[in-house]
């Protein structure tokens, strides 16, 4: 795959970036460098290889799935000017 550079004017139109003409030329450079790379790493056999997430063995912390209240309710509404059984108190805007 190769870029040309009307294809870079397009993509930089999309992203709302303004492209001079010299920028776009060295950009068709720059972007055909990276996807030969790209295409490069498209050759490694990497059939019987496990994914990972880390390059080190990190087991995922884990933790039970459950609904609570937090149990900060008091840390919430300790700075409210006025509360009633853990709900904050507010003046009446509509009569």
């Amino acid at each position: 795959m190769s870029v040309d550079i009307q294809t870079v004017k397009r993509v930089a139109h999309l992203a709302r970036i303004a492209v001079s003409e010299d920028d776009a030329q060295r950009m068709t450079g720059e972007l055909n460098a990276i996807l030969g790379f790209v295409e490069q790493l498209n050759e490694v056999d990497v059939s019987g290889v496990e994914p990972m997430t880390s390059v080190t063995p990190v087991a995922m912390k884990k933790r039970q799935d459950v609904v609570t209240d937090g149990s900060k309710t008091a840390d919430i509404v300790a700075n409210a000017p006025a509360t009633d059984e853990n709900f904050f108190l507010v003046p009446k805007v509509v009569e």
